[in-house]
């Protein structure tokens, strides 16, 4: 049986637990904008803050690396890609690929933007639950016309409570598939293809039981959400946020 994910909202009594989820979103909006415009310096600073963040939090940080480590293939990609593709001085040559200094740094930053981004959306996943975002999404959207927020906001807080389902169930399934020798062969789509398809069919599945037990209950999008008040703490956090975003913007010339 595969251990509980650590991609999942974890209870707790921490001020990043308390903010209100509006407030959680609208700091993800800003810290998002400026990490993607922010060089190595501010990168820097943002990254010991956002662990600190999750140390006082007591978010399972190693574990939760971990269920990322998928998302580090991607990040290889996108580095290898920008490296390729950077022009500057070559520092190595091989055949019709060439390296440069310009391309390494272009790649680092690069990735290290979008892990921030990620490890953002690792904090407000583990420390917001899925009934607060469903609200907070509600809350945006309603002012909107012609768009149906309760159902767009029902949708975001299955979705949410999805992943960790999806996780365990590719970890049970790679479990299933190590003791039955598969990581063995050699051929790399025959493994993927053995991990996948069962995947795939174990999730449809789990989600045409989930329509069924919500239609057998009833289950409508008109239902009474958890309040959201705001307090002074959550004003207080939106502000340095801000101000945090200002002095990194302007160390880095933006």
């Amino acid at each position: 049986m595969a251990e509980l994910t650590s991609f999942g909202y974890k209870a707790g009594n921490s001020s990043l637990h308390r903010t209100d989820a509006r407030f959680k979103i609208l700091c993800i909006i800003v810290l998002s904008f400026v990490s993607l415009n922010i060089h190595f310096g501010g990168l820097g600073i943002l990254t010991v803050m956002l662990l600190g963040a999750i140390l006082r939090a007591r978010l399972p940080l190693l574990s939760g690396f971990k269920e990322l480590r998928y998302f580090s293939i991607l990040l290889l990609l996108i580095f290898v890609a920008r490296v390729l593709s950077s022009g500057g001085p070559p520092v190595f040559s091989f055949k019709y690929f060439s390296v440069s200094t310009q391309g390494l740094f272009d790649g680092i930053l690069v990735c290290w933007r979008l892990a921030l981004i990620v490890v953002l959306g690792f904090i407000f996943v583990s420390t917001t639950p899925p009934s607060a975002v469903k609200a907070a999404v509600q809350w945006f959207l309603k002012p909107v016309p012609y768009i149906p927020e309760k159902k767009i906001a029902v949708m975001m807080g299955l979705i949410l409570r999805f992943v960790p389902v999806i996780l365990n169930q590719a970890r049970e399934t790679s479990e299933a598939q190590k003791a039955r020798g598969v990581e063995n062969r050699r051929n790399p789509v025959y493994r993927l293809t053995k991990l996948g398809f069962p995947l795939l069919r174990r999730t449809f599945e789990r989600a045409d039981d989930l329509v069924v037990a919500m239609e057998a209950r009833c289950f409508t999008e008109n239902r009474t959400d958890p309040e959201l008040i705001v307090q002074k703490r959550d004003w207080v956090a939106l502000i340095a946020v801000c101000c945090l975003g200002v002095a990194l913007l302007t160390v880095s010339g933006f």
